[in-house]
């Protein structure tokens, strides 16, 4: 039986940045951690540990690939290994930012002054 997105959800925040990072194209472990940087999702820069560790869940759960495509040598470091996102992968990364602007805005909403005869 076909996964669907919502059985990996509630994403985990490495692995639902790293699928964002993949979803411009595809890239090796070191420009995700710097677009992850860009972005400015983590308060500290992401521990290569860490990135590894969910790049390899992702890749067992068929929610990424390793690349077959290399940039020319001339361009490239051989020991880089390049993801990308499977089709899977992005409903994934789409589910779960859906699920996260319900959150926020079910936050937003729990967060807003009372109104009403007994509010300060």
């Amino acid at each position: 039986m076909k996964p669907s997105p919502d059985d990996f959800l509630p994403l985990k925040p490495v692995p639902f940045q790293v699928l964002l990072s993949l979803a411009s194209g595809e890239q090796h472990g070191y420009g995700i951690v710097q677009d992850i940087a860009k972005r400015r999702a983590f308060p500290k820069r992401l521990d290569p540990g860490n990135l590894y560790k969910s790049l390899r869940a992702l890749l067992d759960d068929a929610l990424i690939v390793e690349s077959e495509r290399r940039p020319a040598a001339d361009l490239d470091d051989e020991r880089r290994r390049y993801y990308r996102l499977t089709p899977l992968g992005r409903q994934v990364a789409e589910a779960e930012a859906a699920r996260l602007e319900r959150v926020a805005r079910q936050a937003r909403a729990a967060l807003r002054p009372a109104r009403g005869p007994d509010s300060t």
